[in-house]
């Protein structure tokens, strides 16, 4: 896990500059703030992604999500899809696991050197038994450019890599979050919250971070959906992490995940979830609804 990268995806902002449809100007830098430890205890929901690809042992952020299947005992993860899948020129992504609430209590990188594993994973390590994403990710997506982003979800079953005692992921952490496949147009949207361990400087990976910020719209392709765009600081490392809009119940849904940002950091973009995210989702749920 210490020497996990990170494979996110980049634009730059040039090749945004000329796409059709709907593009707002480029938000204010929103400094990520630091989630205060531990972090079980202000997002409970919140985890890190840990995966072999070709080029070594990868790092993505990732949230739990509620199953419709199983109410109160979900076993399912939310990630973006090239967490998962390298897109158009790649495969899937081997032995992947998810550590809820990795690092709780906030340690610093050099403490974790020496930290127990209990310390880095104290709800346990999740390993991925199924991995869906979107059929558009596959078939379009990239390392640049941003072709594919609108698309670019995934959805991880996970098994407990000890016994739990029966336990489901949503039991043993407390929480899952819904997930809004029918969002409000972005203007209407108050502010969504971005949630992710940052792994490329100026952060290190060990510390969970988060970008409140009204949203705007980027427009990558004008054939795909419109993606969801705020300012933050974040960098590597926090893709997949989950974008959370309060709704007007006063409840907080999961509405995307980080997907791009420009290489030299300051905002991020997220696809904006439809019909096509809901049947990757409901997939996932299904395949293991029986069990």
């Amino acid at each position: 896990m210490r020497d996990a990268n990170d494979p996110d995806t980049g634009v730059d902002t040039n090749d945004i500059s000329g796409d059709q449809g709907v593009t707002d100007p480029t938000p204010a830098v929103v400094n990520a703030k630091a989630v205060s430890p531990t972090y079980h205890a202000n997002a409970a929901t919140a985890g890190k992604v840990f995966f072999d690809s070709p080029e070594g042992t990868m790092v993505c952020s990732a949230t739990v999500v509620e199953d419709p299947a199983h109410p109160g005992k979900s076993n399912l993860v939310w990630t973006a899809g090239h967490c998962v899948h390298a897109g158009k020129k790649g495969g899937w992504y081997r032995n992947i696991a998810f550590v809820p609430s990795y690092n709780n209590a906030g340690m610093k990188a050099a403490q974790l050197e020496t930290a127990s594993r209990d310390q880095v994973a104290p709800y346990g390590v999740w390993w991925g038994d199924w991995a869906q994403t979107s059929q558009q990710w596959i078939d379009q997506g990239g390392e640049t450019g941003g072709q594919g982003s609108s698309y670019d979800y995934a959805v991880i079953h996970v098994t407990p890599e000890k016994g739990n005692g029966g336990k489901s992921l949503e039991e043993t952490v407390g929480s899952a979050l819904p997930v809004n496949f029918n969002a409000p147009a972005v203007p209407k949207v108050a502010d969504i919250t971005a949630t992710g361990y940052p792994e490329a400087k100026p952060y290190d990976g060990s510390t969970l971070y988060q970008c409140t910020d009204k949203p705007g719209r980027l427009s990558i392709n004008a054939s795909d959906p419109t993606m969801f765009r705020i300012g933050c600081s974040m960098t590597g490392g926090s893709s997949g992490g989950g974008w959370v809009e309060t709704g007007s119940d006063g409840k907080p849904t999961l509405v995307s995940n980080t997907s791009i940002g420009p290489v030299t950091s300051g905002w991020l973009a997220g696809p904006r979830l439809g019909d096509v995210a809901k049947g990757v989702y409901d997939s996932v749920s299904k395949k293991f609804a029986g069990q």
